[in-house]
């Protein structure tokens, strides 16, 4: 038996390849502006939900640790943001409401057939009214070119704190 304390290496920590928002900052600034549009009028829980999943599908990282980070300052629960990766069997974690806008969220990122799905964007339509689904199709839409440029340039987790960007 060790009495010593075990030291744990972790692999060491990538650099970005480029920080496109120093070097686009037009660009930058325009994906806030339209971050900051799309999320009004939806409920802050909600809009992270849909963050984590669709970044989830895209792989980015840096994005699902922001908004893990943001969804949990908002009040979200640790099983929710866990059970998200596995929402299909997880259902009764979420309200339908919810799970009309997760599904919604899957079906725009993928886009596998070519199109969102008549029955996904109905089962959506029938718990938003236009108006809140006109903002979801757009907080959709936003955090996918958000994770975008994450994974493109490779932006590195573990450092956001809630807020930071807001």
């Amino acid at each position: 038996m060790s009495t010593a304390q075990e030291t744990v290496e972790y692999a060491t920590e990538h650099t970005p390849r480029l920080s496109w928002a120093e070097h686009a900052p037009e660009v930058y600034k325009a994906m806030v502006r339209l971050d900051t549009a799309a999320k009004k009028g939806l409920d802050a829980k909600l809009y992270e939900l849909v963050k984590i999943r669709a970044s989830q599908v895209n792989h980015c990282a840096f994005c699902l640790d922001m908004h893990t980070r943001d969804a949990l300052a908002a009040g979200e629960s640790v099983e929710r943001i866990v059970q998200l990766g596995a929402w299909e069997e997880s259902r009764h974690f979420y309200t339908e409401k919810e799970l009309a806008a997760i599904e919604l969220t899957e079906a725009v990122t993928v886009l596998t057939k070519g199109f969102v799905p008549d029955e996904v964007y109905e089962k959506a339509a029938r718990h938003f009214e236009e108006a809140e689904l006109a903002q979801l199709i757009a907080a959709i839409t936003v955090i996918n070119a958000w994770n975008r440029f994450g994974v493109t340039t490779r932006m590195v987790p573990g450092h956001y704190r809630p807020g930071q960007h807001a």
